[in-house]
């Protein structure tokens, strides 16, 4: 294995002026920042110099930035060092926020705090309120430190790079052991996977704290590809458009976005807009789950008009205990299936007929570089295609763990079948295969079991937003309470969704009214609770993903800041004593 490392100054040494990173600030124009090969490697060496003075191979820095090219220096210069990364978002203004990276930093033992000059008074200041203790903070585009200086580390293929913090969608997060020999083996596999090159560059707006913009965009552009090219996400927020224009005008031709910025992009570009845009050139991943079928349809037909290709977006699943990709495949429009949804309750995967009620599942293309084995996570038996369970997966991107969290790597990275194969990684979701492609139907902790059905929360959310207008755009997050909450009544469902505020209080009655006889109507189940909240109150890990877990806890808690709360008789009575005994 090539040291990742010597990789970079490799590439420098060969194209020294080529862009290695770029900060696009200004889309009227497109001004952007660029750093490139030489400036990175030089910056690296003298970051690492300053580092390697102070700190011991293996220590845990906290990378700490605002969207720049100062994150990819620091995350490189990291890697020149020996020490592991651990990057996490700035302080932020709520306090579960500020609290989340407290717990970062002290589960991580952090022992220096990277971060930039204009950062760093409110780094200083959570330090100092947080009482993160041990760690020095700097800043590392002051001068601080001599690229002469720096001396290469021993590094293994074993060697942690990277520790990555889960975003928590169903539970506290953990961090990620990542190893140079899984970020080496992942970049070649999304070379493969789809069909990228040398000339590749590489863009987006995701934040290089997570995943999928660290791992899945900026670590191939810098290694495998023409440079990374990156905008601020919250630009991507303010005007979706401002993402197309960059990928345009700075030749992007590899991009990578959760479901839901395909949306946003849909609902949000003018058609002004769009006929401004050439995207003939471009290769899409969606990269989240569940990944919407009608999403990636009304995607590709809305930007057709702008040169974009049918099999230009690209369905992938991935997370970061794989250290990021597992599926997809390039060279095709996205493959959708309607599936019978009584079939889909029973744990199959068989097409729907032409009368019958369905759902279209969007196929995750098909593994590469992975083993893949769909089981009974109850009896661990493997199961044959075609019938759904929970995914688990072998290989050399398979992480090494969670750090210093014994429990929970031996009961994720260490199961094993039935018939004693293993060990795997449990994922934790479910899903399919079938024809050689990859099905997502949903998370295994996440499944609504009522009445001996099997039903998944994504599905009434999405049906919810079909049929009421006022839901269009906005988050919703279905779950289930009952007595294993204390509750001393029959499981119900519970459905909270964003809504505008400006509906007015009994148009929002009414609302919640029609929603319980919407899921009624479509699921055959009932719905004990409608909790109408304001855009942003339902909780979401950086990539989208809704955290139905945190929704549950705060609605058990009485901690929703609520519009309206439709609520049975029954279910308020045992929330009013549950909350009175969690009081004492």
């Amino acid at each position: 294995m090539r040291e990742l490392f010597t990789t970079l100054r490799e590439q420098a040494a060969r194209n020294p002026q080529q862009p290695a990173v770029t900060f696009v600030s200004d889309f009227s124009d497109i001004r952007c920042t660029v750093r490139d090969r030489a400036q990175l490697d030089e910056h690296s060496r003298r970051i690492a110099s300053w580092v390697q003075e102070r700190l011991s191979p293996g220590d845990r820095v906290l990378l700490l930035y605002s969207p720049g090219i100062e994150f990819t220096t620091a995350f490189s210069a990291c890697l020149y060092a020996g020490v592991i990364a651990v990057p996490a978002p700035l302080p932020g203004r709520y306090r579960h926020e500020r609290r989340r990276l407290a717990a970062i930093a002290r589960d991580a033992g952090v022992r220096a705090v990277l971060t930039q000059q204009s950062d760093l008074p409110d780094v200083e200041k959570w330090v100092a309120e947080e009482g993160v203790v041990g760690a020095v903070c700097h800043s590392t585009d002051s001068p601080d430190g001599d690229p002469d200086a720096w001396t290469a580390p021993e590094v293994s293929p074993e060697t942690l790079a990277l520790i990555q913090y889960t975003s928590g969608s169903t539970g506290d997060p953990k961090g990620v052991m990542v190893t140079h020999a899984n970020l080496v083996a992942n970049v070649d596999r999304m070379v493969r996977m789809f069909a990228n090159d040398s000339r590749t560059v590489y863009g987006g707006w995701i934040p290089l704290y997570h995943d999928m913009g660290l791992i899945g965009l900026m670590l191939p552009g810098l290694l495998r590809g023409s440079g990374y090219v990156q905008m601020d996400p919250m630009s991507f927020l303010r005007r979706p458009y401002h993402w197309l224009r960059m990928l345009d005008a700075c030749d992007v031709t590899f991009t990578a976005a959760p479901d839901f910025a395909y949306e946003l992009c849909v609902r949000r570009v003018t058609d002004e807009q769009l006929a401004t845009l050439d995207l003939f050139r471009l290769k899409a991943a969606d990269g989240s789950e569940p990944i919407r079928a009608d999403v990636v349809a009304a995607f590709t037909d809305r930007f057709a008009a702008a040169g974009l290709r049918p099999d230009a977006l690209i369905p992938s699943y991935g997370l970061a205990e794989a250290t990021l990709m597992v599926s997809g495949t390039t060279g095709r429009p996205p493959l959708r299936t309607a599936f019978g949804i009584a079939a889909l309750e029973d744990q199959v995967l068989k097409p729907a007929a032409a009368t019958e009620a369905s759902r279209v599942l969007t196929a995750c293309g098909a593994p590469a570089g992975a083993d893949v084995l769909i089981v009974d996570p109850s009896s661990r038996h493997a199961l044959p295609e075609g019938r759904i369970g929970e995914i688990w997966l072998s290989g050399p991107c398979v992480t090494a763990g969670y750090w210093q969290n014994e429990d929970a790597t031996d009961t994720t990275f260490r199961a094993y079948t039935s018939d004693g194969h293993g060990p795997f990684l449990r994922t934790g979701d479910l899903g399919g295969i079938l024809d050689g492609d990859l099905y997502i139907t949903g998370r295994r902790k996440d499944v609504l079991v009522l009445h001996g059905r099997n039903l998944h929360p994504s599905d009434i959310e999405h049906e919810l937003r079909s049929q009421h207008e006022e839901l269009q755009g906005l988050h919703g997050a279905a779950f289930m309470v009952g007595d294993d909450d204390g509750l001393d009544i029959t499981p119900a469902i519970v459905a909270v969704h964003e809504i505008r505020a400006h509906w007015g209080a009994e148009r929002l009655g009414r609302i919640a009214v029609e929603m319980k006889q919407t899921v009624a109507r479509e699921f055959g189940v009932p719905v004990a609770a409608v909790v109408l909240v304001r855009p942003g109150g339902v909780r979401r890990t950086t990539s989208g993903k809704v955290q139905r877990s945190a929704m549950r806890a705060l609605y058990l808690a009485g901690e929703l800041d609520t519009l309206h709360l439709g609520e049975d008789k029954p279910l308020t009575t045992a929330l009013a004593e549950h909350r009175r005994v969690s009081a004492r």
